[in-house]
């Protein structure tokens, strides 16, 4: 699978490590964080997601023009994984992270520092594969890339939550996914006698060891800051995994392009040649805002995974076994594109060998489709589920009464293939159509218009918590489904621009 790639590529993907790291530590944590720690809603917390999850590809923007302007790819780099440190250091202090400005303040350090570091790196790689000894193998290299820097996302939620877990424990609970929004009803009022008398004592009874809290009001406080204070110092391993990528890029950044400033030489172009080279711009320019307008809705869907399809797992699913917490279904979209990464390359390379294999285009409105069916497996899995509001009145759902695990591993398992299709085939076409001087700035322009399907996120979370969810994930269906059908009409001029 490595063979004919060069040198650079594996190091490349393990600096990136890190980064993914920290990424889903966050899509894993960052939504029940918020809405644990401030006790706000899902709506709002959504909002401060899609601020901080937007801001980090609007950012990379910046960060491409730094870039390019400094022809200093690598030393940009450097600074966004130090960037990046800061921000987690910050969120894993308690006393510090009191409001929830303060907190989307520490976001943004860390969407900055991403800014700064993840288009360089990807434009990296891209520059790596414009040797014509390697520019046949730029797919198959960009997937192997995206591989490889999911192997730390596999296993940030683990990690994220037996911190949150055992500080929990160490202060004399266990762990319960319902039990601090149960706590902020009690501390607000709002909390009914059936479910005091009921779910409420028998939850804090068993997270206490089986013995009932006297002083309910005590217990709530004391739960309520204990699982806070795990989940800050939570955000403390995705420090060690920057740390861990800092080295091993340090180490190795000598296997990949250094770009210069050009020097302009005086040569003879003629007038009509000076034209058609701007021509030529242009049509690229407007082919990747035509992708980059479809990729919009991709990821307004399926950055759904940290928000609406967390609370999902946490308020209508049945935790137990290998799922045993809302945070972990996120190991499974990064551990699927480790392991499908290979099929999916062996598959590609078997078609192109019978010259049937589809192009980048068309592989991304493929993608699209993948998508839709995921979110049409959530919608027939969840008809028949209550509202939201009503899930809140009584408590939590009983176990009974809620859904397998397996419905959402499906649908990441679907979501992830989609992924394969579009994420980093698209990160392939962009390093190949992108003007070579405009390469840092275009992959600025894939991040942002990642960012704006991500600035979106928070209307997931609005019809999650005010609609049925079985018509919330068809929303997102349709989504789907136009994008795909509009990408399939532009799929043989984009192949002409990508020649």
């Amino acid at each position: 699978m490595l063979k004919n790639h060069p040198k650079g590529l594996i190091p490349a993907a393990l600096a990136n490590m890190g980064e993914r790291f920290g990424f889903y530590t966050m899509m894993a944590i960052l939504t029940l964080f918020l809405m644990s720690k401030f006790n706000i809603s899902g709506t709002e917390a959504g909002s401060l997601y899609s601020i901080f999850y937007g801001a980090i590809y609007i950012l990379a923007l910046v960060g491409g023009i730094i870039a390019d302007r400094l022809r200093n790819y690598k030393g940009t780099i450097i600074a966004g994984l130090l960037v990046m440190s800061l921000g987690y250091i910050l969120l894993s202090m308690p006393a510090l992270i009191t409001t929830k400005y303060i907190a989307l303040a520490a976001l943004l350090v860390i969407a900055f520092g991403n800014g700064l570091f993840k288009g360089n790196l990807q434009a990296l790689v891209g520059q790596m594969y414009d040797n014509d000894e390697y520019r046949d193998k730029r797919d198959s290299g960009f997937q192997i890339f995206y591989m490889f820097i999911n192997i730390g996302a596999m296993f940030a939620p683990f990690l994220a939550t037996w911190v949150r877990n055992t500080f929990v424990k160490m202060q004399g609970y266990a762990y319960n996914a319902d039990l601090p929004g149960l706590c902020h009803q009690y501390l607000d009022g709002k909390m009914s006698e059936d479910v005091l008398n009921g779910r409420f004592t028998e939850l804090a009874t068993s997270v206490s060891h089986g013995v009932a809290p006297t002083d309910f009001k005590a217990f709530a406080d004391g739960y309520l800051d204990a699982f806070n204070t795990g989940f800050h110092y939570a955000f403390l391993t995705a420090v060690v995994a920057m740390a861990i990528s800092l080295v091993i890029f340090l180490a190795t950044k000598r296997h990949l392009p250094a770009p210069k400033a050009k020097h302009v030489t005086a040569t003879n172009i003629s007038a009509e040649e000076i034209k058609e080279n701007a021509k030529e711009i242009k049509q690229r320019i407007y082919a990747l805002l035509a992708v980059f307008g479809i990729v919009i809705f991709f990821w307004f869907s399926f950055h759904q995974n940290g928000l609406t399809l967390t609370m999902f797992a946490k308020d209508y699913t049945q935790l137990g076994g290998i799922f045993s917490s809302a945070e972990i279904f996120q190991s499974i979209n990064p551990f699927l594109v480790v392991f499908l990464t290979p099929l999916i390359i062996a598959i590609f390379g078997r078609l192109a060998k019978k010259g049937k294999e589809p192009s980048t285009p068309k592989k991304i409105a493929i993608g699209m489709g993948i998508a839709a069916s995921a979110f049409v497996l959530m919608a027939i899995g969840s008809i028949g589920l209550p509202l939201l509001k009503d899930v809140t009145a009584q408590g939590g759902l009983p176990d009974a009464a809620r859904v397998t695990p397996w419905l959402l591993f499906a649908t990441y398992f679907i979501l992830t293939v989609a992924e394969l299709f579009i994420s980093p085939l698209g990160l392939s076409f962009v390093s190949k159509v992108a003007p070579p001087h405009m390469q840092g700035l275009m992959q600025g322009g894939w991040l942002t218009a990642t960012a704006i399907g991500n600035f979106s996120l928070f209307l997931g979370a609005m019809m999650y918590e005010n609609i049925s969810i079985s018509i919330t994930w068809t929303v997102f269906v349709s989504v789907c489904v136009v994008s795909m059908l509009v990408m399939l009409g532009m799929v043989k001029w984009l192949e002409r621009i990508a020649k």
